[in-house]
């Protein structure tokens, strides 16, 4: 039996995905989308979100029964640089 090679994500990629979801919705999103968008389990994804919310990247929303994660202004700035700087690596041959 042969076994596939799972490349591991770092915390900053997994941060970067999670943030760029939100991006790609507009900026604010439920975690259905965000967990799909960033190819995370809904506990793995809560995990970072919180950790996401201390960090001040994003908030949490709440309207009735429905709960959404904004992207706040750092944190769109942190994805937009982290963009920039992976494309550059990337231009070097490195994987971030």
């Amino acid at each position: 039996m042969r076994r596939e090679h799972k490349e591991y994500r770092s915390k900053a990629r997994i941060y970067a995905d999670i943030l760029d979801s939100l991006l790609k919705h507009g900026g604010k999103s439920g975690p259905t989308r965000i967990l799909y968008g960033a190819n995370l389990s809904y506990d793995r994804l809560m995990k970072h979100l919180n950790q996401l919310i201390e960090l001040g990247l994003v908030q949490e929303e709440k309207e009735g029964n429905e709960v959404s994660f904004k992207l706040t202004d750092k944190g769109r700035t942190f994805i937009l640089e982290f963009t920039k700087v992976e494309k550059f690596a990337e231009a070097f041959g490195i994987a971030l």
